[in-house]
């Protein structure tokens, strides 16, 4: 096979294949896997099955999932469309310096201002990182967004609680970043290939309305939106509908309700709630429910607070995520390594000041 070197305009050499047989695409095994036994299952839920318990069962929990998910994945896929059209020194912009205090803060504080589900976050998480954002502000980003509604978290959990647990998420949010931000200064961590350095008189409103000016949001830019959200969200789909197949089989081997009676504000039912958090994974529509129970039922705070956090933290497909998009299982692995020791701090203090 020919192959020659051709450059790009902006003078970087790309690799052009000039054979008359082009290299044959690979079928994503995964993602058309995971599509098709999703929707499978999702459609067998409106159906009676008789004498097989553990199917209706799997396919009930596959249909709340996807029933659970499917709009935060959907604005996900939108918000990345409108990313991919925004130049990535207004990203920096408005994020503020990778490896700054100030750029976590505002990392930290988008993410919970942003209302997604947890994997709606994820997905903007990630076009953030690919439009420049440093390790440390897209793990900051991921950290304080363990819930996607803070009315719904209101309601269900109350004022005081509700609060409580967004500040102290906040906390370990950017005490997290900024671990990654050293880690990634002393070369622990590989830093962002991304990165973009604004020009000499860079000024956010002035250079945002030249370039609203001379955009055209007509149908073709709908379009172009998108197309590139569905384009560059296949990556993450892929991952959640592998994670929605895991966890409605887990589901059939593990009944949450069954562990109902260990949560309670020990050091044994903390350790049973982090685990469960991490073997179960639920989406942040669905975790606030199950953190109010803990909540209320076993009087256990802290165990609630560990819930909604343990499970951002250690959920495998927001792992897996995140090494495909860095390239470094350094960074997916250390995101649970640094977290989850301070949500423990953290709970057992709420625990026994309860």
């Amino acid at each position: 096979m020919v192959k020659e070197k051709k450059a790009n305009q902006h003078g970087k050499h790309e690799t052009e294949n000039l054979s008359c047989h082009p290299e044959k695409r690979r079928i994503d095994v995964l993602f058309w896997g995971s599509l098709v036994g999703v929707t499978i299952l999702f459609f067998m839920a409106f159906f009676e099955i008789s004498g097989q318990p553990w199917l209706t069962t799997l396919s009930a929990s596959v249909f709340h999932m996807v029933h659970s998910i499917w709009w935060g994945v959907l604005i996900g896929a939108i918000f990345i469309g409108l990313l991919s059209k925004v130049p990535r020194e207004f990203i920096l912009s408005i994020l503020g310096e990778g490896g700054s205090f100030n750029g976590l803060i505002r990392s930290a504080g988008a993410g919970v201002l942003l209302d997604l589900c947890s994997h709606g976050i994820l997905m903007v998480a990630v076009k953030l990182y690919e439009r420049g954002a440093s390790a440390g502000q897209v793990i900051a980003f991921l950290i304080a967004s363990p819930w996607n509604s803070f009315s719904l978290t209101l309601v269900l959990i109350g004022f005081f609680w509700t609060i409580s647990f967004i500040l102290l998420s906040l906390v370990i949010a950017i005490i997290t970043g900024w671990v990654f931000e050293l880690l990634v200064k002393r070369g622990t961590l590989p830093p962002n290939q991304n990165k973009v350095v604004l020009p000499d008189g860079f000024h956010f409103w002035q250079n945002a309305k030249q370039g609203i000016s001379a955009s055209k949001f007509d149908l073709t830019f709908c379009k172009e939106v998108i197309l590139d959200g569905i384009v560059e969200s296949k990556m993450v789909v892929r991952w959640l509908l592998f994670g929605v197949l895991l966890a409605s089989i887990i589901r059939v081997v593990l009944d949450p309700a069954q562990f109902e009676n260990y949560f309670g504000p020990t050091v044994a039912g903390l350790a049973i709630t982090i685990i469960v958090a991490t073997i179960i994974e639920v989406c942040s529509e669905g975790s606030t429910p199950l953190a109010t129970d803990i909540l209320n039922r076993a009087n256990a705070p802290g165990n609630g607070f560990a819930f909604l956090m343990a499970g951002v933290a250690t959920d495998y497909t927001e792992i897996v995520i995140l090494k495909d998009t860095t390239k470094s299982w350094k960074i997916a692995l250390f995101l649970p390594l640094v977290t989850v020791p301070q949500v423990i701090i953290v709970a057992m203090l709420l625990n026994m000041s309860f």
